[in-house]
């Protein structure tokens, strides 16, 4: 009675997290499917409390008051603006987990272990590992503890698949002779290091790929832990993690005109060799009360957020500066680029979490046709996803990316601290144009400030 209630919740988790994923394939059914999977989880966790191989429960007592903690202390205290970073060292506690749980079945059986289960634990160690210390430094990345920028040597692709080679050597050589310690540990080492030195060439730009990238190689890493142990539900759950993840890594590469490999391996962002557009005019300073006249008066306007409004926590005051140009009769339209922020979706995130109503948010390809339709497109803090050279210059090191057209639109408010540029590197020609102005200052408080012009107008 007991084994058939224990398939029966895995069975019932697996079924919850299928449907959950599918849910969160729009925003209006993504709350839901968030639930749908937490119910799952919980029916997997009380499924694995009831095995019999569990042999003391104090231990698990322990950690799930200690993991509680943090998880709470985490959900309470961490920003919506620090999801990306919590999200990376959610990767790394996961794989991290993983990794373990290969390197005590690797200890507790050593030579007895063969075939099809040798090959699992090897996955996981190698996965896991790399993805704990590929995921610590993305997480350092993001949050400013390290340098976004890419950090290269002479050599360092060549270094790289060097290591990869003798971690795949070892991995071979351990199936080969069942219980050989050094090899595993070589192999466990080497994993550790190369994960370091895969993400270190990375830009902070490129972090939305790298996330999804770092999410598929924890999932498949559960998923071997799934087969190490014999658990169906980490097997299914981890292969669903690790194939959308995959998906969505191609996806992203996709939007920014990228393969996996140049991201991975180009250190894009550490030196633009591009010829940029040929200025013709100047960057064109704005004034606050312009700026909300404009608004006021506007028929439609498309809101475009960037990392920038992540940055201020603005996405609330820009929800109230939406709510007062509707009540004037002005339609607004929120502009998300698929690769804006540091993570997949940080935009919608944030967007959602502001109460901004689904049906004002436009994808790429939906909103495009709107801009030249559009009286003001105001920019927060976004840049290469609205740099015209992607489109016009084939010099461009974006050349190809798809980009927000917004410079098509008949007047351009950008918010931006000052005039630095993108994490490409790159000059962007939208601000010199005649049709774009800029508002300097912390967006969340210009905002702000435009809401009480706008309403005074």
């Amino acid at each position: 009675m007991e084994h058939d209630f224990i398939e029966f919740s895995y069975l019932a988790a697996s079924v919850l997290f299928i449907l959950g994923m599918k849910g969160l394939s729009h925003p209006e059914s993504a709350r839901r499917g968030m639930k749908m999977a937490q119910v799952g989880m919980l029916l997997a966790i009380v499924g694995t409390l009831l095995q019999k191989q569990i042999i003391s429960y104090e231990w698990i007592v322990v950690g799930l008051i200690i993991g509680s903690l943090i998880g709470g202390a985490i959900a309470h205290f961490v920003p919506m603006t620090a999801l990306p970073q919590q999200t990376a060292l959610s990767h790394a506690f996961g794989a991290f987990a993983a990794s373990l749980v290969g390197i005590a079945e690797f200890h507790r059986h050593g030579v007895e272990l063969t075939g099809l289960k040798m090959v699992a634990i090897n996955f996981e160690v190698l996965l896991g590992s790399l993805t704990t210390t590929g995921s610590l430094v993305a997480a350092a990345k993001l949050q400013g503890l390290m340098p976004g920028v890419p950090l290269t040597f002479k050599g360092q692709n060549v270094f790289n698949f060097t290591l990869l080679f003798v971690a795949l050597a070892a991995f071979i050589y351990i199936l080969a002779v069942p219980g050989a310690t050094v090899a595993f540990y070589v192999m466990l080492t080497i994993a550790f290091i190369f994960g370091l030195m895969l993400v270190l060439p990375i830009a902070a730009a490129d972090m939305p790929v790298v996330m999804s990238l770092l999410n598929s190689y924890a999932g498949l890493a559960a998923a071997a832990t799934g087969f190490a142990i014999s658990n169906n539900v980490l097997i299914i759950a981890g292969t669903l993690n690790g194939f959308s993840g995959f998906m969505l890594s191609v996806l992203m590469c996709k939007a920014m005109n990228r393969s996996i490999t140049n991201v991975l391996f180009g250190a894009f962002g550490s030196v633009s060799e591009s010829v940029a557009t040929e200025r013709t005019g100047e960057m064109r300073e704005l004034n606050l009360e312009d700026v909300a006249t404009q608004l006021a008066y506007a028929r439609q306007v498309v809101f475009v957020p960037g990392y920038g409004m992540a940055t201020a926590q603005a996405q609330h005051v820009v929800h109230e500066l939406s709510e007062t140009l509707e009540k004037r009769g002005v339609t607004v339209k929120f502009a998300v680029h698929p690769v804006a922020g540091r993570m997949p979706g940080h935009m919608n995130v944030l967007l959602a979490e502001a109460n901004v109503p689904y049906s004002q948010l436009y994808e790429l390809e939906q909103i495009n046709p709107d801009f030249p339709h559009t009286d003001v497109s105001v920019v927060i803090g976004a840049n290469d996803v609205v740099n015209p050279d992607a489109r016009d210059n084939p010099s461009s090191s974006i050349a190809g990316m798809p980009i927000l057209e917004v410079d098509r639109s008949k007047s351009v408010v950008v918010l931006k601290r000052g005039k630095g540029k993108g994490f490409s590197g790159l000059e962007n020609p939208l601000f010199f144009m005649e049709n774009c102005g800029l508002l300097y200052g912390d967006a969340k408080g210009t905002l702000a400030k435009l809401v009480q012009a706008v309403q005074q107008a």
